[in-house]
């Protein structure tokens, strides 16, 4: 079946109106409302029902239960994947980050369980009709992030909820209201009871979007900086120049290597990677992350590298983040830019064919030549290889002579 022409949007509709010829209620909820009534474009569409999973399941005998503990099924239409939730109230959070037991129900508990008034909306898309229990309306005019009920309680129940906070203040330009931003005070240091991993996935959020200079401001101003990880304490000054850093990166989402390299170049690369390690970062992310804290200094002094080891450098999956975060960290101390001009010249003068050509030798030929298999053959390639980078030797016989040479040596 052709799909292109349907959107998430619509595939949330035709949920919502077999929902409601079953006899259910059914609204969008949460994000998409918000972002909807900002004129942002939704990255996805919750609905929420008073349908039962089961009878979810029933309308829609395709569905996949997501989160059979929360009541979550899954719908697929259209090429779109769309969460279908059943109201709920939420029981006791004795974990931090999500409760005992949720317990079926209205429409208005199902907001007031919420995290911030901003996300506790809902919306008919029918009668097109906004629908507010906990004056998100009225935040998301004034531009507040402010938690539903009492904030002490609601970064209890869940601290993460805490980052949260950060992210959208940073993302939608808000201000997270005073009450709201004391409680995050007063509980930041619980953020080091959640899982590394969910750390993560929210700084990551904070740190790639355009906004992440303000979100690293809240951070400081929050007190979550220090409980990011044990591995990563907060230093004034650093945490300053990580600061100036991610402001000057371009105005635009950036990968989650770049971004997190410039918060830690101000380190060893060692310590770049235990904080890799503390938040349980992909091995390829976290590879590129210290090849580019370890690799920073170098091209800052590009005027003394050889050819050799410019292309090295250049062939890296990572370079074009490692130029960027040149750039970014004269612009953060308002350095003249010329280091990163000189890099950024010396490259586009390279052509692609030659930074990382065939070798013109292999193993086998030294094998062939004579040499017995060992470190030795490994280290006689790596010279010759060495040699061709930087353009000493350009063809076969010559790297054959110098091989020649090296073994007789």
């Amino acid at each position: 079946m052709n799909t292109g022409s349907h959107d998430a949007l619509d595939a949330a509709l035709h949920a919502i109106k077999k929902l409601r010829a079953g006899g259910h209620v059914a609204l969008l909820a949460g994000g998409c409302v918000r972002d909807r009534l900002l004129n942002r474009r939704p990255k996805d569409y919750d609905v929420v029902t008073d349908a039962t999973p089961t009878r979810v399941k029933e309308l829609f005998p395709r569905a996949r239960q997501v989160g059979a503990k929360f009541g979550v099924m899954l719908v697929r239409k259209f090429g779109h994947d769309i969460e279908v939730a059943t109201f709920r109230s939420d029981g006791p959070y004795t974990d931090g980050r999500h409760p005992d037991a949720v317990t079926f129900g209205t429409d208005v508990e199902d907001a007031r369980r919420r995290d911030f008034t901003i996300n506790g909306l809902f919306f008919d898309p029918i009668d097109e009709r906004v629908i507010d229990y906990v004056d998100g309306r009225s935040d998301l005019e004034a531009g507040v992030i402010r938690t539903i009920g009492d904030p002490h309680r609601r970064f209890a129940e869940d601290h993460l909820r805490m980052l949260r906070a950060v992210r959208f203040a940073a993302r939608l330009g808000f201000e997270i209201e005073p009450g709201t931003a004391e409680a995050i005070k007063r509980l930041a240091s619980h953020l080091e009871s959640i899982s590394t991993e969910r750390v993560w996935t929210e700084l990551e959020m904070i740190l790639t979007d355009p906004t992440r200079v303000q979100g690293w401001t809240l951070l400081m101003e929050t007190g979550l900086r220090g409980h990011l990880t044990p591995t990563w304490p907060p230093m004034r000054d650093e945490d300053m120049a990580t600061q100036n850093r991610l402001g000057a990166l371009p105005h635009r989402p950036v990968s989650a290597g770049l971004a997190l390299a410039a918060a830690l170049c101000g380190r060893r690369p060692d310590d770049a990677g235990n904080v890799c390690r503390a938040l349980r970062l992909s091995n390829r992310l976290s590879k590129a992350v210290v090849w580019m804290v370890r690799s920073l200094p170098a091209v800052h002094k590009e005027h003394s590298l050889e050819i050799a080891d410019f292309k090295l450098l250049m062939a890296e999956e990572s370079w074009p983040d490692l130029l960027e975060l040149l750039r970014g960290e004269l612009a953060g101390t308002g350095a003249d830019l010329g280091p990163y001009e000189r890099v950024r010249d010396r490259a586009a003068a390279i052509p692609a064919a030659s930074v990382t050509p065939p070798p013109l030798v292999t193993g086998d030929d030294l094998c062939d030549m004579g040499m017995s298999p060992g470190r030795r053959i490994g280290e006689i390639l790596e010279a010759i290889y060495r040699a061709q980078l930087n353009e000493h030797i350009t063809d076969r016989e010559q790297a054959v002579t110098m091989a020649r040479k090296l073994m007789g040596s």
